[in-house]
């Protein structure tokens, strides 16, 4: 999990060549095969009514409804009772209207204006191909990257997959699924005879596109510190879980 000096500054300057591979990586890789068009095979139409349903789930807190609106990966990773303990804490909607759809490769992103018991609020949802959820976000809320860095490893270590996946951008929670994280967080904290503490967690960059936070984590053979890359507005874009352990 560790980084050279030189490594550091080429992963902080060139986000393909990190451990995860970027979103602007694949988006540049299509461009240059001329495929960087809308091809999903979701309507505008079936977008709308699935985000309708969506919305009428959350707003009724009906955790049922709502989980089965998720894609198969997401399922896969939760249930009901906890998607019911989610719905109860997130913000309570009175009512909401779809204020544009975008088609995708290979999803749709749907922009949503919510009221809200604290006003307006801008959701954002993104729905795979059978229309089901695949990621989302309340549009301008950005916790300090420290205590969200924190939040995200604690989340792993208690095997929260979907509460983990929340703090990472949209863009990469495409590219990495809760059994991505799942799979690359066991083999890293069984190769290191497991976590027995997250200690701290350190802004080592910050005030650029690209931010930098390292996680103190103490585990069974070794204390080491996590790698955590944010972008500007305090998501997460790309963690060093270390290639050559996982």
């Amino acid at each position: 999990m560790k980084l050279s000096s030189c490594l550091l500054v080429c992963a902080l300057a060139a986000p393909m060549l990190q451990a995860f591979p970027m979103p602007a990586a694949r988006g540049e890789q299509l461009l240059a095969q001329g495929a960087l068009v809308p091809t999903t095979s979701l309507s505008t139409s079936e977008a709308s009514q699935a985000a309708d349903a969506l919305l009428t789930a959350i707003q009724a807190q009906d955790a049922q409804a709502f989980f089965d609106r998720l894609s198969t990966q997401l399922q896969n990773a939760t249930t009901v009772e906890a998607v019911k303990g989610g719905l109860k804490d997130d913000h309570r909607i009175e009512s909401t209207r779809i204020v544009a759809i975008y088609p995708g490769i290979d999803d749709t992103t749907v922009d949503v204006i919510a009221q809200t018991e604290q006003g307006s609020k801008e959701l954002l949802l993104v729905l795979d191909d059978e229309g089901k959820l695949v990621a989302w976000k309340w549009l301008g809320e950005t916790l300090p990257i420290e205590t969200t860095a924190l939040k995200f490893v604690r989340d792993l270590d208690a095997k929260r997959w979907i509460a983990a996946r929340y703090y990472l951008s949209l863009d990469f929670q495409k590219e990495i699924s809760p059994e991505d994280l799942e799979r690359k967080w066991s083999k890293l904290s069984r190769t290191l005879g497991g976590v027995k503490r997250v200690k701290n967690a350190v802004v080592s960059s910050r005030g650029a596109e690209q931010q930098l936070v390292l996680v103190t984590i103490e585990f069974g053979t070794v204390t080491d510190n996590l790698f955590v890359i944010f972008d500007a507005q305090g998501r997460i874009i790309n963690v060093d879980f270390s290639e050559d352990l996982v």
